[in-house]
């Protein structure tokens, strides 16, 4: 009866976590369409910079109220994730940039292939042969619904080639620095977001100025635009708690999987709010496969051997290592 309460627990906690980032990450698309296609704020990596900075200014806060306790993240373990996941964000603007929109997306579904690799490689996590059709399903209904025109060129490729690896690596990180030295979801993010902010807001204004020929500082602000600016800010708090809460429940492999339920989300939603132009049997289609694909990925890996690590090659430091231990054991349920 036991062990019943607890795996219902831990469901439902599963899903609050799940429900949680799809509600923030569609609110946060939704408000930042309307910011900057609707009011021109086009300087996507000074956002994120702000975004991140609203965030340093949360989890100080609740430091300073005792809600958050002290804990440890080395330099070097820091700044190589700060480096991946703003790789990861100015590789993905400029790709967007450089490339079309249909290469654009297919570099976005190849996160799914290369997370996968990084498990197999760094974890060895094995796949069952239902866990690997089904994410090749998720990837052909996704495909179906977004792909378009695709054209290639050499610094578009190098481009997306950066944000598909910086965040299938910065993602990963997000699990193995939880698991290593013991860091909750709001943990992780106090140490990280400083950093991000401070890098972003010094290189952002400047990159943005590249991709955009306008400068950030020559923004004429409405009392409208403002508003979406902060609430853009206030939702991005809840959309970078959630992505660690669900890595560090999940992997990263499940938390791209699952992603593809916004992508679908947000498509319908725009078809809802924005107008039917572009809704057609292939993207109805599309969408369809793309809902299969996660019913039966989470059956897949759900199952006995549909995903599972066979050793956890983390080192543990000795001022984590009792924590560690017991969350091993944790994580090897996760699915």
């Amino acid at each position: 009866m036991a062990g019943t309460s607890k795996t219902d627990q831990k469901a439902a906690l599963d899903i609050a976590s799940w429900l949680f980032n799809v509600v923030t990450s569609v609110g946060i698309i939704l408000v930042n369409k309307a910011l900057m296609a609707t009011y021109g704020f086009s300087f996507a990596t000074t956002l994120t910079g702000l975004h991140f900075g609203t965030t340093t200014l949360l989890t100080t806060f609740l430091t300073w109220l005792g809600y958050i306790q002290p804990s440890q993240l080395p330099w070097p373990d820091l700044l190589k994730f700060v480096l991946f996941a703003n790789f990861s964000i100015v590789g993905m603007n400029v790709s967007l940039m450089w490339n079309s929109v249909g290469f654009y997306q297919i570099a976005k579904l190849s996160m799914i292939p290369v997370s996968c690799l990084l498990e197999v490689v760094l974890d060895k996590v094995r796949y069952s042969r239902d866990t690997k059709l089904s994410i090749l399903l998720v990837l052909a209904g996704v495909a179906v619904c977004t792909v378009t025109d695709v054209s290639v060129n050499l610094n578009g490729f190098l481009a997306a080639a950066i944000a598909v690896w910086s965040t299938a690596l910065q993602q990963y990180y997000v699990h193995y620095l939880q698991r290593k030295y013991s860091l909750g979801s709001f943990n992780l993010l106090a140490h990280t977001a400083p950093v991000q902010a401070a890098s972003l807001l010094l290189v952002g204004p400047f990159l943005d100025f590249w991709l955009t020929n306008q400068r950030v500082d020559a923004y004429n602000f409405s009392f409208v635009s403002l508003f979406f600016l902060i609430l853009s800010c206030s939702i991005a708090v809840g959309t970078n708690l959630s992505q660690f809460i669900c890595i560090g429940r999940f992997t990263a492999v499940s938390f791209q999987v699952l992603g593809h339920m916004k992508t679908i989300l947000v498509l319908v939603l725009g078809f809802t709010f924005f107008g039917k132009e572009g809704l057609n049997m292939q993207v109805v289609l599309g969408m369809l496969i793309a809902i299969l694909g996660m019913i039966w990925y989470g059956n897949a890996s759900s199952k006995p051997g549909g995903k599972e690590r066979r050793s956890l090659s983390i080192p543990i430091t000795k001022a984590h290592k009792l924590n560690s231990l017991s969350e091993t054991a944790e994580s090897d349920e996760k699915v």
